[in-house]
């Protein structure tokens, strides 16, 4: 008898799952049969997946929230369709996206239809996430343009700098001992003698 599983992934430890289980057990995914990751989806080294896709038998029903689920870009989302629909002939329940459900449409039209929305979608998952990064980049370099400085703001060079700094390099004291009465780090000392002297 063909079974129903579920497979749920968080990105993060910290993320809550409960979306996706509420959207899985509504599809009435028995508990015992839901897989959980919780992990980036950057690849494909996670085991309840790996788990999961050694349980699945051909007939079987895996639902997932959304499509983004199997992956994190284009190509992976749909290695992974190939995999379940084609390779272990798997009917998937994509649940946001009911025109990928697989189920009860094993005739070419039906299969042709979920293979073109896939690819549709996985090609617009991958160009937003793209067009992100480029406005992220674009947003930095103008940010740079304009004069701001990312990263810690750096130390202010106290007034006995100098001073200290003539010490060290008549060899009265070390660098170390320098850094020491300045209360800054060795290396950051000799970072400020290389800029300033």
């Amino acid at each position: 008898m063909n079974q129903v599983y579920g497979y749920a992934r968080v990105s993060t430890r910290e993320q809550n799952e409960d979306r996706q289980m509420i959207a899985l057990k509504e599809f009435a995914v028995p508990d015992a049969h839901i897989y959980l990751d919780k992990q980036s989806g950057k690849d494909f080294n996670r085991p309840q997946y790996k788990r999961l896709l050694r349980k699945l038998k051909p007939g079987d029903v895996l639902a997932i929230k959304s499509i983004d689920r199997l992956g994190r870009n284009y190509e992976e989302i749909l290695e992974q369709w190939r995999i379940l629909t084609k390779e272990k002939q798997v009917n998937v329940a994509v649940l946001d996206m009911p025109l990928l459900n697989t189920q009860g449409t094993k005739d070419l039209t039906g299969t042709l239809i979920a293979d073109i929305v896939l690819q549709l979608l996985s090609y617009v998952a991958q160009t937003e996430r793209e067009n992100i990064r480029q406005r992220q980049n674009e947003g930095i370099a103008a940010a740079k343009a304009r004069g701001v400085r990312f990263g810690r703001p750096q130390k202010q060079i106290p007034e006995d700098f100098f001073f200290l700094c003539e010490m060290w390099r008549s060899g009265k004291i070390s660098g170390r001992e320098a850094a020491r009465r300045l209360n800054v780090t060795h290396n950051t000392f000799f970072k400020w003698t290389k800029d300033w002297l």
